[in-house]
């Protein structure tokens, strides 16, 4: 099982960190490690002062596929989540800043929350749905799919080109603005149209 990771998937996003605006979708993976196991609180890495949260809506590969069409997409899906990409971001500022890979600042130990699973036929349009994320009981990020420069069904198709998708990989999508640091004792609330997905302590 591999995370696949969307950067740079929403233009307020990349607005508010001062990037580029990207021409095609920017990749990157997380190895199955990240992953944050379940009811486990998340703890702040020591190599880190500069953590911060970016809530993402997930999407759960169900079979094979390589050189995916974007009109087949969706046969490659039932589950859609919601989840945190964790970025140590000044460490991830150092490694951009001399040209390295994020890989350390994006798959440390538990950087990956990935929470509760729904079938996509619970939703009337994917393309359309809102999601958000509390910190302590106060919403600091909040998106919706349709602001998405590239699509589910398009990001699918992309990165089929370039990984085979497996059973069980699991795609994150890309975060919205609102982006901030973590400190010990925060709360942390995912929801995709009011329904609670994840909730998590911060050490």
């Amino acid at each position: 099982m591999k995370l696949i990771c969307i950067g740079r998937n929403y233009a307020a996003h990349i607005d508010e960190l001062k990037n580029e605006r990207p021409t095609e979708p920017v990749v990157f993976i997380k190895p199955d490690s990240a992953v944050l196991p379940k009811e486990q609180d998340f703890y702040i890495p020591e190599f880190s002062n500069d953590v911060h949260y970016e809530v993402e809506v997930l999407v759960k590969i169900k079979k094979v596929g390589k050189h995916i069409a974007p009109k087949f997409a969706h046969k490659y899906y039932d589950e859609i989540g919601l989840g945190i990409d964790f970025t140590a971001r000044d460490l991830q500022a150092t490694l951009k800043a001399k040209g390295l890979p994020w890989e350390k600042a994006k798959g440390f130990d538990g950087a990956a929350v990935v929470g509760k699973w729904v079938h996509k036929e619970k939703y009337e349009n994917l393309d359309k749905l809102g999601f958000l994320l509390l910190k302590n009981g106060e919403i600091v990020q909040s998106g919706d799919t349709s602001l998405m420069l590239w699509k589910i069904d398009e990001l699918i198709a992309h990165v089929s080109t370039y990984f085979m998708l497996k059973k069980g990989d699991i795609l994150f999508t890309g975060t919205p603005a609102g982006v901030g640091k973590v400190a010990p004792n925060d709360y942390l609330v995912g929801r995709i149209e009011g329904e609670e997905f994840f909730a998590i302590n911060v050490r």
